[in-house]
């Protein structure tokens, strides 16, 4: 039923078929009921109990609004956001483009969000237990970003059982700069004295267009930095060879094509720090087989979304099912066994 709503979803513009994706789950409580995962897909990571690796990515529920619905599909943790101190419009539509022929889809949102407020109302009213992450970031008009980080951690930390901080979103002017080096130890440092003793597990998410160099300053000071993971990555502004019209429009490239580069780029980053950061390997995962791909690069935890765009939420049910094949196929026990097998 769900996956049939999804094809005729497909039939609106991509923004308007997000936005009444959301108030229909939230109105009619269209999730089903969860079953049990197989014990091969059960993960321990960043100090949690994850029932599978397979969560949703940051980018379809911005505002916590509705974070145990979504994990009722099958998600074995869900990511939430990205949130900003201050609300915001984001960019001038139409900035969601469907890329059917190429699996693809490119976002320019620009962090359109309610805020911090928002997003931590929502989280007080939930009453699931599923895991839950929020990802956060800057506003577009700040003028001192690194504060802005260390504001939206300290309202939201406690409400989620991690934080992600996204400095690698493509569609805030500037944000990427907070990857060098130099920024990046600053903003770690920051919201890492705002943690304090606190035990909220922090990742960073970063960008697949990183050169060898950028990686080696990355995966260097997240070594040093105390932080406990990397998500790899966010989408790209690359533009391989496209077949849809939209190809030329500017923003962030997900789904399909940035398989290949962002398993590449989590490779490189599990080789650069070995297993002492946990790696959440994201972008083009559409099947078991893509999921299992970026575990054996290094990742004990992934993430999708685009692909539900074209799949429908059947789509993670077939991904666990067939990962567990993968991984029974090859002899492991665990999803854990298979991390960074490839690296």
């Amino acid at each position: 039923m769900l996956d049939f709503g999804a094809s005729l979803l497909r039939r609106l513009p991509a923004e308007t078929a997000h936005d009444l994706t959301l108030a229909l789950m939230a109105r009619l409580k269209l999730a089903p009921r969860r079953l049990a995962d197989p014990p091969v897909l059960r993960v321990q990571a960043l100090g949690l109990s994850f029932p599978n690796p397979v969560g949703l990515a940051a980018g379809f529920d911005k505002n916590a609004a509705l974070p145990d619905a979504m994990g009722k599909l099958g998600f074995g943790f869900v990511e939430c956001g990205t949130v900003t101190p201050r609300p915001q419009a984001g960019n001038s539509k139409p900035r969601l483009f469907r890329l059917s022929e190429d699996r693809a889809v490119i976002n320019r949102m620009g962090f359109n969000n309610g805020g911090m407020m928002l997003a931590a109302a929502n989280l007080k009213r939930r009453t699931g237990q599923g895991i839950v992450g929020i990802n956060i970031g800057a506003n577009k008009d700040s003028e001192d970003r690194i504060a802005d980080y260390r504001t939206a951690f300290a309202e939201l930390a406690a409400l989620a059982d991690y934080v992600t901080v996204n400095i690698s979103s493509p569609n805030t002017p500037g944000l990427r700069g907070l990857q060098n080096r130099d920024e990046l130890t600053r903003l770690i440092g920051t919201v890492l004295e705002t943690r304090g003793a606190a035990a909220t597990p922090v990742l960073v998410k970063i960008a697949p267009d990183l050169d060898e160099a950028a990686l080696d300053e990355i995966a260097a000071v997240a070594l040093m930095s105390g932080i406990d993971g990397l998500i790899v990555s966010n989408t790209t502004i690359a533009r391989p060879p496209l077949k849809n019209a939209h190809a030329g429009e500017t923003g962030g490239l997900s789904g399909a094509p940035l398989l290949v580069p962002s398993t590449k780029i989590l490779r490189g980053v599990r080789q650069r720090t070995g297993n002492k950061l946990t790696l959440i390997g994201a972008g083009g995962i559409a099947s078991g087989a893509d999921a299992y791909a970026k575990i054996r690069a290094g990742a004990s935890l992934v993430q999708l979304y685009s692909a539900l765009v074209f799949e429908g939420p059947g789509l993670v049910a077939r991904i666990k099912s067939e990962l567990a094949e993968c991984l029974t196929r090859d002899g492991y026990d665990s999803v854990s066994e298979a991390v960074g097998a490839d690296a």
